[in-house]
Order: C-alpha cells, then sequence, then structure tokens
C-alpha cells in the first residue's frame, strides 16, 4: 500500500491512500488496467461504522447515470442508498461482499472494494484535494452526527 495523508475525525483518524482518486460521495477511485476500481473511503466507513449487509439492485454490465442508486448499504448507524458518482458502465461488483460485507469494515481499500466501472466523465481530486474537501464539510457534517440540524 502507498501512503496515507490522515484526516482528523475527533478521536478517530481516516486514512486516505494517496495511490488513488476520490470523489465527492466519498469514494475512492483506483485505476485497473482500463476500469477503475471503487470502494468507500476511510471516512464514509468511519461514519457508517459497522457495514453488516450490502445489496445491490442492478446488474453488472449495466449503463448508469451520475447519482442512480444502485444498491443498499446497512450498517448500526442507518440504511443508505448507494448512488453512483458519475456516468459510465458498471462492470462487476465484488460479489464476496454480498455474502460477508466484513471486508468493508477492516479492508476497504483492498478486499473491501465495491464495483468496477467505466466512467464516460468524472470529476476525481487528487487525496490532498479530497482532504481540503473534508476539511470544509466537517463542521457541518459533525452537526448532523450529533442531530443539530431540523431537515
Amino acid at each position: 500500500m502507498s501512503d496515507y495523508l490522515i484526516f482528523s475525525m475527533g478521536k478517530y483518524e481516516a486514512r486516505l491512500p494517496t495511490d488513488r482518486s476520490y470523489v465527492r460521495n466519498h469514494m475512492w477511485f483506483q485505476k485497473t488496467e482500463e476500469v477503475y476500481r471503487v470502494g468507500l473511503s476511510a471516512y464514509a466507513v468511519r461514519l457508517l461504522q459497522d457495514v453488516y449487509f450490502l445489496n445491490w439492485n442492478i446488474e453488472p454490465g449495466t449503463v448508469v447515470r451520475i447519482k442512480q442508486q444502485i444498491g443498499e448499504i446497512e450498517s448500526s448507524k442507518a440504511l443508505s442508498d448507494i448512488y453512483t458518482p458519475a456516468d459510465g458502465a458498471l462492470l462487476r461488483f465484488n460479489e464476496e461482499l454480498l455474502k460477508d460485507p466484513t471486508p468493508i469494515n477492516v479492508d476497504s481499500y483492498g478486499e473491501g472494494w465495491l464495483f468496477e466501472f467505466a466512467p464516460t466523465n468524472i470529476d476525481l481530486m487528487p487525496p490532498e484535494d479530497y482532504v481540503k474537501y473534508l476539511d470544509g464539510t466537517w463542521t457541518e457534517t459533525q452537526r448532523h452526527i450529533k442531530g443539530q440540524i431540523n431537515d
């Protein structure tokens, strides 16, 4: 594994490998041959806490649009929808996670990858920019976590 950048989440740290790119919905992208392998950043995993269920509601090979709902992830915190980070083709899911999603919790940058994706366009951030993005949204995120915002 490569070097890391650290984002401090109060008393916790989100380690962000510098050998991949990130997007605003807290997924990482790592180029593998002609496609990207995609997973959840340590920041997202920390906010979810203890993922124990994952389900996809599209088939591999599906052409998707940005922000299209493609699945659900359930954790000790919440049931959350998973949305595509860009237009493109979702080529393959990590089928092992359907049997046991534990790798998302313990190895999100390795065995816990979610899917392989061929984007037609995507706004990727280098790790340094992702840390700046997290820093700029952390105060708001903490308010949401603590339930201080009434929607």
